[in-house]
C-alpha cells in the first residue's frame, strides 16, 4: 500500500467528520464496498497511480466507478484530487475500515486452515483469539491446503502457529542436523 502516512491522514480525518455528522456506519459500508470493487479491478489502481492519466481524468473514472456515493465520499474524492493524490485511494479505504473497528473495539483476525471451519471449530478459534486480544474478534476464514492441517491465527499483530506442515518441517530440519 502506498503513501501509508497520507491514507492514514485522510481515513482519520475522515472518520472524525463521519462520527461528527453521526455518519461513521453508513460511510463504512460505503468503504467496504470500494474496497471489494477495487480488489475485483486490481487495474482501477493501476490506473489511479499511473502517472500518465491527468487527473481530471482520474476523477471522472472515479465518479464513473462510484456513482451512487454519499455527499461525504465525494468531498473525499474531490480532495484526493485536488491534491493529486488519486491513488492513494484504496489505502485511505483500508485505514479507514481499520480506524472504524478500532473505534468500534473490533479486532479482525485471520485464521488460516487446510479446510473450510466448522461452526465448532470457529468456537474454539475464538476462544483462543479471545485470548490475544480484549477487543471483540471478527474472524475471517482462508483456505489454504499446503497448510495440511492445523490452523495458523493471526491478530492484529501476533500470530499463532499450529500448522502441522510448520510441524513437519522444523522436524525435517532437526532430523538433518541431528
Amino acid at each position: 500500500m502506498r503513501a501509508g502516512r497520507a491514507s492514514i491522514r485522510y481515513a482519520k480525518a475522515l472518520l472524525e467528520f463521519a462520527i461528527e455528522n453521526q455518519k461513521e456506519k453508513s460511510i463504512v459500508v460505503e468503504m467496504k464496498n470500494i474496497l471489494s470493487i477495487m480488489e475485483t479491478n486490481p487495474e482501477l489502481d493501476e490506473v489511479l497511480n499511473s502517472p500518465v492519466i491527468p487527473g481530471s481524468q482520474k476523477r471522472k473514472i472515479i465518479k464513473k466507478i462510484f456513482p451512487i456515493a454519499s455527499k461525504m465520499l465525494i468531498s473525499l474524492f474531490d480532495l484526493l484530487s485536488q491534491n493529486g493524490r488519486e491513488g492513494i485511494l484504496a489505502g485511505v479505504v483500508h485505514q479507514y475500515i481499520h480506524l472504524f473497528d478500532k473505534n468500534q473495539g473490533i479486532v479482525a483476525a485471520k485464521v488460516t486452515t487446510s479446510v473450510p471451519l466448522t461452526e465448532d471449530l470457529e468456537k474454539e478459534v475464538l476462544k483462543k483469539a479471545a485470548t490475544l486480544t480484549p477487543l471483540k474478534v471478527e474472524l475471517k476464514n482462508i483456505v489454504d491446503p499446503t497448510i495440511k492441517g492445523g490452523f495458523i491465527l493471526r491478530v492484529g499483530d501476533l500470530q499463532y502457529n499450529a500448522c502441522i506442515a510448520d510441524r513437519l518441517e522444523a522436524l525435517k530440519r532437526e532430523l538433518i542436523t541431528s
